[in-house]
């Protein structure tokens, strides 16, 4: 069983369905509601715990009554947590998430910046035993602490490259593979060639965007490429692209090849979008299953 480390954001989402995104000044009534917990990292993990690794996720959740929605959430799909905050008394992260009869999503979420994170040191009992680390940049100095200590061991430390987030630079030393949205821009970057030559000269070795259901773009040592992501009739992206890295860290951290390890990725991303929410995909997608039709 491979074991990996989640550094980031964990939130809990409540996602409102409607037939199409409301005016300015409009009060609209949803067809249903869910809530779930998300996070880039929180995702990524429990994908990953789903196809058969076991992860610790490192993030804040402290001591209010909600938290306990996001501790009894993710430990109920084997995913430990190491709480970087645990006397934080207000409460976590919220996000409302809006998503339209075409699957398509908007977001409003505090993310991060208003929780507390004291600590930020790397367990020292922890890191050295995991195949791979991912970092989503969200509470940066403990991405960075963390993601350090990963590094020196010989760890692959994933950045999970939504957006470009300050001290993003600082976290590239120790990142050795980069897999980007076609949102993320590092300064005076102003396309994804210009995006990808930075994270090189940076010192990642493999780098990814990923554009929704646009060809994935990989550079790898000298080789580079495109990957197809497999269409599907999408009935909601919601959270696609954290299940796409805990895909990824999933195959990478049993031995497979990074381009390989991206197709696989996609594969798997693109059928959780198939479902509604976070969560539905589990029931029907497995990597077992996959693995066994592309042989």
């Amino acid at each position: 069983m491979p074991v990996g480390i989640f550094v980031g954001l964990s939130t809990i989402d409540v996602v409102y369905r409607l037939d199409k995104f409301p005016a300015p000044d409009t009060k609209v009534t949803a067809q249903n509601q869910e809530v779930y917990v998300g996070g880039p990292a929180t995702n990524a993990a429990i994908a990953f715990a789903h196809l058969g690794g076991s992860p610790t996720l490192v993030t804040a959740v402290g001591r209010h009554a909600m938290a306990d929605v996001i501790r009894k959430d993710v430990e109920a799909r084997s995913v430990r947590i190491v709480d970087l905050s645990p006397e934080f008394a207000e409460p976590p992260a919220v996000s409302s998430v809006c998503v339209d009869s075409a699957g398509r999503r908007n977001v409003v979420s505090a993310n991060g910046a208003r929780v507390s994170v004291p600590s930020a040191d790397a367990d020292a009992h922890l890191v050295g035993k995991e195949n791979v680390m991912l970092v989503d940049g969200h509470f940066m100095h403990a991405c960075r602490a963390w993601a350090a200590a990963g590094h020196a061991r010989g760890t692959p430390v994933v950045l999970d490259g939504g957006s470009w987030k300050d001290g993003t630079e600082d976290l590239l030393a120790s990142v050795s593979i980069a897999i980007c949205s076609a949102d993320f821009r590092p300064p005076a970057c102003t396309n994804e060639e210009k995006t990808v030559r930075y994270l090189k000269q940076h010192g990642v070795k493999h780098v990814a965007i990923t554009r929704g259901a646009e060809p994935v773009l990989f550079e790898s040592g000298s080789s580079s490429g495109t990957i197809r992501v497999p269409e599907v009739k999408a009935v909601d992206t919601m959270g696609a692209g954290d299940i796409f890295h805990g895909a990824f860290c999933f195959f990478i951290s049993i031995g497979h090849g990074f381009v390989e390890a991206l197709a696989e990725a996609a594969q798997i991303a693109s059928e959780s979008c198939r479902y509604q929410g976070t969560r539905e995909w589990t029931k029907h997608v497995s990597a077992g299953e996959l693995l066994a039709e592309s042989a």
